[in-house]
């Protein structure tokens, strides 16, 4: 599904979109969870990550796939999830424009 070019990816999606790129190999809620509160400093409901997780996937910006489950998780298939192309882009867009308004701030910021 296209996406409109002026969507605004907030800055939880955001930390969510770069933790699941980071982790490439194991791409699952609970590792992105403990990754987020661990490098990010906040303590995420899993609520609030699914929430934004199905928006992030509303988006076009990720997508996921069931695994088969496993004895280890009393049979409960999990989620293994990817950035799309399009949340790639998102992120590149957003990067360049936060780089472009915190130019020649440097000495404001200090």
């Amino acid at each position: 599904m296209p996406v409109p070019t002026n969507v605004f990816i907030g800055e939880f999606e955001q930390l969510v979109l770069l933790t699941l790129l980071q982790l490439d190999d194991n791409p699952y809620a609970l590792p992105l969870r403990e990754r987020l509160n661990e490098v990010a400093g906040r303590k995420v409901s899993r609520g609030a990550l699914y929430r934004t997780l199905d928006r992030l996937e509303q988006k076009g910006f990720i997508g996921w796939e069931l695994e088969e489950d496993t004895p280890v998780r009393g049979g409960h298939p999990r989620r293994r999830f990817t950035v799309t192309r399009q949340g790639i882009t998102a992120l590149r867009d957003s990067r360049e424009a936060l780089m472009e308004l915190w130019d020649g701030l440097e000495q404001v910021l200090r």
